[in-house]
């Protein structure tokens, strides 16, 4: 393991059927090339040395010490390659009794696992031959194994299909990885609920899931294998083949193991299951002497090769799969909103409209949840209130988005208000400091609360959630509402969700929505410059919310330390961003994480969307004065 990362590979070797060498020559082919591709793990279908489909020949013994053999051959092979282990699949006869089993070879040792669960069922009639792990003796009954740092177990093929799969036992025993040796038939459908019991097993058991299930040259007499190699982490699939290979094929990935570390630290419940099922973490049987993975000990310059880092991870892949977030966010989103007026018997309410992304939102949202609630979009107040930094283009799009949605419009502006607050206070307005932008956000929060006080209903927050990570909102202005709306989206989602809005209106609502979105991010609290346009650019004064939303993903969602945050964010950002501008804002983001705490810890109510979430009264709990010396230090090092 380096980084908290494990290379792991899913292979499918060539098989012929009862063919022992040419099975053994194929295996240490392939496993050969995973070596020099750095694979530390990997693992080969059901019975790969004899094949699957050997029936009552597997009552042969010349076939039974032919596999024999063939395992001390690759135990001679593993000796010259001591950093890889292969799990193959064999018989094994054991005083006088046939066992299908898991075989795992390291330079130093061979162990065996038994197949617990054995079907005789439909096309599947293996206690023809086979006896259940429940018969075998201690030593081939499942047990974790530790290797390359990494604590993995073993199940094969139809264990995973029963109610009570050993993979679940194995992962509350301590089993980081499960590796499954599968000899899966193709019938029309099972492919798809496959997939997903993988899938799912991995995700309930906080694991990485590699499949390896036999295919072309196993016999087609009555049934078909076509190849699947299937590599699974936390109910994500990190890597699957084209189950249609003829030839030999196999998938690799880097599974994160320090990420399923932290989510087992994380789920309480998962510790509650071992209680509950009688279960003991136990001491896994060493096959290498490699000590677990330090997370302060990171090699910046490995390369992550099978695994992609997603620069925006609170964005999906693919279209398809933008579009069905950005629907359950805004779904999620239009129901709380429609709860808390319902619940206050309340059919108005305000939201300042500045021309940005966030407003546009807020009000798109409002807009939405009026139309479910079936109430008159004009109880919707929207307040655009320009200020010293307003500009034309803002401006515009503001009255263009209240317009096109048919909301009370309100034009209130600020300059006078807040010019005689400059002179009350004794402020010179040519001294463009914090005190010259606050004024204007918080004479803005006043404005848009006694709106509220005056048409009897609530003020709408439009602040996001990465903006709350970095305390950019003035306390006690724009950082106040009745109830935060966007609190649970990241900057780098709420532009796809105005975008799926804008793919579902009019044209000249999607024009004005889209120069929205073009619109450089600014709280436009200074004056704009001789031509007109923004001055005062968000991303050039706290950095770039790309960055900022990464830094926070793994912050939060992972408990990842700064030096394995540099790393993936290395990964990640080759090519847009050089290492010293990653650590420039990785710095500024840990500073403003823990000194705006305070912020936070006040928030407005506000619907969580995602799983990284920041309310005070739910997901993230700190104290406002905790030092971010062990953050900074852990940069400074970089």
């Amino acid at each position: 393991m380096t980084n908290g990362f494990i290379r792991v590979a899913s292979a499918v070797p060539r098989v012929n059927v009862a063919d022992v060498t040419a099975n053994l020559n194929s295996i240490i082919d392939m496993a050969s090339e995973l070596y020099e591709r750095g694979v530390e793990i990997a693992v080969f279908p059901e019975m790969c040395i004899t094949g699957y489909t050997c029936a009552d020949l597997f009552h042969s013994p010349t076939l039974l010490e032919a596999s024999s053999d063939a395992i001390a051959t690759l135990s001679r092979w593993a000796a010259g390659h001591p950093r890889m282990a292969l799990i193959v699949g064999a018989p094994l006869r054991k005083a006088d009794t046939l066992y299908n089993c898991a075989v795992i070879i390291t330079a130093s040792t061979i162990q065996y696992v038994a197949k617990t669960y054995i079907p005789t069922y439909n096309e599947f009639y293996e206690r023809r031959w086979w006896t259940s792990a429940y018969s075998a003796p201690a030593d081939l009954r499942q047990r974790t194994f530790a290797f390359a740092g990494v604590t993995f177990g073993v199940e094969i093929c139809e264990d995973l299909w029963v109610a009570a799969p050993p993979s679940s036992a194995l992962s509350l025993a301590g089993a980081e990885v499960i590796f499954n040796l599968s000899a899966s038939d193709d019938i029309i459908g099972k492919y798809t609920y496959l997939r997903s019991l993988i899938s799912q097993q991995s995700g309930r058991c906080v694991c990485a899931y590699v499949y390896s299930s036999a295919g072309f040259g196993e016999s087609s007499t009555d049934l078909v294998f076509t190849g699947k190699a299937i590599i699974a982490e936390n109910g994500t699939t990190l890597a699957e083949s084209d189950r249609w290979e003829r030839q030999p094929h196999y998938t690799i990935a880097d599974v994160d193991i320090e990420a399923l570390r932290h989510d087992r630290m994380h789920l309480t419940t998962f510790a509650d299951c071992r209680t509950v099922n009688g279960i003991e973490t136990n001491t896994p049987v060493q096959l290498d002497s490699r000590p677990p993975f330090p997370s302060s000990a990171i090699n910046q310059d490995y390369p992550l090769t099978y695994r992609t880092v997603n620069p925006r991870p609170f964005v999906p892949p693919t279209d398809e799969a933008i579009d069905h977030r950005c629907e359950e966010i805004i779904n999620i989103q239009c129901a709380g909103l429609a709860r808390r007026l319902s619940f206050i018997h309340c059919s108005t309410l305000t939201v300042g409209i500045s021309g940005g992304l966030d407003s546009t939102l807020a009000l798109l949202v409002a807009a939405r949840t009026f139309d479910m609630l079936g109430l008159d979009r004009k109880g919707i107040i929207g307040v655009t209130m320009p200020g010293f930094g307003t500009t034309g283009r803002t401006y515009r799009n503001a009255l263009a988005m209240m317009e096109a949605l048919g909301v009370t419009i309100r034009e209130i502006p600020i300059g006078p208000a807040v010019d005689l607050h400059f002179s009350d206070i004794g402020h010179d307005k040519n001294i463009h400091d914090v005190t010259y932008e606050n004024s204007q956000a918080r004479e803005r929060t006043q404005i848009l609360m006694d709106v509220a006080n005056q048409t009897g209903g609530i003020v709408l927050g439009t602040g996001d959630l990465s903006e709350l990570a970095l305390g950019w909102a003035t306390y006690n202005g724009d950082h106040m509402s009745m109830y935060g709306i966007n609190a649970g989206v990241p900057k780098t989602l709420v532009k796809y969700l105005v975008q799926w809005f804008a793919s579902r209106s009019d044209d000249e609502r999607r024009r004005t929505l889209i120069d929205v979105i073009d619109t450089p991010i600014s709280p436009e609290l200074l004056p704009a410059d001789t031509d007109g346009s923004i001055a005062q650019k968000t991303e050039d004064l706290v950095g770039p919310y790309e960055l900022h939303d990464f830094f926070l993903y793994y912050m939060l969602r992972f408990g990842t330390s700064p030096r394995r945050v540099y790393y993936l964010a290395r990964n990640a950002f080759e090519g847009q961003f050089d290492d010293a501008t990653i650590l420039h804002w990785m710095r500024t983001f840990y500073r403003r994480f823990f000194s705006q705490q305070f912020k936070r810890s006040c928030l407005p109510d506000g619907p969580k969307v995602g799983s990284v979430c920041l309310s005070p009264r739910g997901d993230w709990r700190m104290p406002s004065d905790a030092s971010a010396a062990l953050w900074l230090s852990d940069c400074d090092t970089l």
